[in-house]
């Protein structure tokens, strides 16, 4: 127990620096009596959890297709004012839902956005074929002895349970995200539907995400521009950043639009 409370307690007396962020959209000035401090807005932190929903078919494989390209460059011509903030470290990229064909698709998208990442770095993996339980094992394996992973992209959180309904199978899998967001240093970006009808995140498993996560975003068809999607911070434990929105253009990639709002929505 002296072991645990050492781990766990927070000295109220240390000065703690802006969170490190691992991808960001915009800037904001901090004020301070050490003085004024410009700090990027994150899309998430090293360390912590975000999540992308949406009803099927809304693009969200793009948009984390976007979000892996510009993490691993840093910056490129897809990502509009996305900013990736890697310092070396790695990216792994799982995909859950699809076979083989189309997750090689899927991750050749992100090497196709960038003439000069550092392939050896982007770690790529399908695990359609795998049960629930094996693939947090298998996740859990990557983590460990993947050395320097910066940010963890999981697509289809849902199918590392056998019920999204669940809950206490729904309440393991989001207490993992948090050890393993903690315990590697990682940014976690994991991606789930919403409820047809609703703007809510589906099941059991999406009520606990929306408690734990740090960034919620939602996607949805924009209303004017129909091959458009938008992309807004729903919620945010710090500041949230501007709503915008991506197409997918005639190559088949996704790319930010200079348009950020949808009109009929201010």
């Amino acid at each position: 127990m002296f072991e645990l409370e050492n781990q766990c307690f927070v000295d109220t007396s240390e000065e703690l620096s802006y969170p490190p962020v691992a991808l960001s959209l915009g800037e904001k000035l901090l004020k301070s009596k050490q003085g004024d401090q410009l700090v990027p807005i994150p899309v998430g932190t090293y360390g912590n959890i975000s999540v992308v929903h949406s009803l099927p078919k809304t693009k969200k494989t793009f948009f984390i297709s976007l979000l892996a390209s510009v993490y691993l460059s840093g910056k490129n011509n897809f990502g509009g004012d996305l900013k990736g903030h890697r310092n070396g470290r790695c990216l792994l990229h799982i995909d859950t839902e699809q076979g083989i064909w189309h997750c090689q698709r899927t991750f050749k998208r992100c090497l196709q956005m960038n003439k000069d990442v550092e392939q050896g770095c982007y770690h790529t993996y399908a695990l359609r074929t795998l049960s629930p339980k094996t693939r947090i094992d298998f996740i859990e394996h990557l983590l460990h002895f993947k050395s320097n992973i910066g940010v963890l992209l999981l697509d289809g959180i849902a199918d590392l349970c056998n019920d999204v309904n669940n809950i206490e199978e729904s309440n393991l899998v989001t207490q993992k995200l948090m050890e393993w967001s903690a315990n590697y240093n990682v940014h976690i970006c994991c991606v789930i539907h919403s409820n047809y009808g609703s703007d809510k995140m589906t099941g059991h498993l999406g009520s606990s995400l929306m408690k734990k996560v740090e960034t919620e975003i939602q996607l949805e068809k924009n209303t004017v521009n129909k091959e458009w999607v938008t992309v807004k911070c729903k919620r945010s434990r710090g500041f949230a950043f501007e709503t915008f929105s991506f197409q997918v253009n005639e190559l088949g990639l996704p790319e930010v639009v200079d348009n950020y709002y949808d009109p009929l929505k201010g």
